[in-house]
């Protein structure tokens, strides 16, 4: 039997998300930089049939991770994508100030709350328990994961790479 991982103190949980929280806020003009460079392009471009769309995946991006921070800040993870959030991106633009709006204000929610909630474990979906402190940091590798899709996607709509950590070659 593998032992029990210990827990997370307050002032770990606190640490930690102020942290996570900061790399957010830090990764968020990039995010809406990447989403704002897909005007103009064919938004309906996907480079698989698998694959989504640059719109669906501009409004996974805004959709989930507002859902991801609010989540946490509820302590628990239900339902998915907001529906009437999603149909309502219909341009680029759309997308990048409801990003701006709508995580900014669940990032506001996740840090306002207390040491004692932030060390909380949280079920996600049935396949892990994890501290909300710790959930901050898998919302941040999702938004980079579909940001990086993204762009990689502008360049074959007709559209130019903005700097993401340094100039682009399109710079």
């Amino acid at each position: 039997m593998s032992p029990q991982p210990a827990k997370m103190s307050l002032q770990q949980a606190r640490g930690l998300a102020d942290y996570l929280l900061g790399d957010i806020r830090q990764e968020m003009p990039t995010t809406i930089r990447v989403i704002e460079a897909a005007s103009g392009g064919k938004l309906d471009y996907a480079p698989d049939p698998k694959s989504m769309t640059a719109l669906a995946l501009i409004r996974h991006l805004v959709t989930v991770d507002a859902w991801f921070l609010n989540s946490i800040a509820d302590g628990a993870f239900v339902g998915g994508d907001n529906d009437a959030v999603k149909n309502a991106i219909l341009t680029p633009a759309d997308g990048a100030a409801e990003y701006r709006e709508l995580v900014t204000a669940a990032a506001a929610r996740v840090n306002a709350l207390s040491d004692a909630k932030l060390a909380e474990e949280i079920d996600f979906f049935g396949m892990m328990k994890l501290p909300a402190a710790v959930l901050i940091g898998l919302m941040s590798k999702h938004s980079i994961h579909h940001r990086g899709q993204l762009s990689a996607y502008l360049r074959p709509m007709g559209c130019k790479v903005p700097g993401i950590y340094g100039p682009s070659g399109d710079m």
